[in-house]
């Protein structure tokens, strides 16, 4: 419960946006969901796994529909250390291996058919894990759990049906 209270809180000030323009859709297992309206824009967002190793950032996974500019279940990464230029990024999922696209210390599916897939894979599989380099090097990942993602993507998908 601690860990679920502590990822909404951080969900809401992850995205610079002002505070009082979300709405909370709640909260499912690892996973949150929340509308935008001024935006407009939904989103289903969850921290990565907690980690003794370094880290320079938060590391959180968020998936986002933006129905002005008709773009449904965008997947973005923000991953826990600066990428290494030019640095493979590959998301394991489901017996999966997907390569992501990214910089600085963020990653994306390729394309709308990677974000697809990758949405898909995200309501069968228990957890997911981005691997890549940081910019010194070393190898580092970030996993996160996949308990409520299905249902906080299907709350986001809701919430924007009727935005414009």
């Amino acid at each position: 419960m601690r860990r679920s209270l502590i990822a909404i809180t951080l969900a809401a000030g992850l995205l610079a946006m002002p505070a009082l323009a979300r709405d909370s859709l709640g909260m499912f297992g690892e996973w949150a969901a929340f509308r935008d309206p001024e935006t407009p824009r939904c989103y289903a967002i969850a921290m990565a796994m907690p980690s003794t190793l370094r880290r320079d950032f938060q590391p959180y996974a968020d998936v986002a529909w933006w129905p002005r500019q008709q773009v449904r279940g965008q997947v973005h990464f923000r991953l826990s250390r600066k990428l290494a230029a030019s640095s493979p990024i590959t998301l394991a999922i489901g017996g999966q291996r997907i390569a992501l696209v990214g910089g600085g210390s963020d990653a994306w599916a390729a394309d709308k058919r990677g974000d697809a897939a990758i949405v898909a894979a995200m309501r069968s599989a228990s957890e997911m894990t981005v691997s890549a380099r940081d910019a010194s090097g070393k190898g580092f990942s970030n996993t996160w759990q996949l308990a409520g993602a299905a249902t906080a993507m299907d709350a986001a998908t809701v919430g924007c049906a009727q935005l414009r």
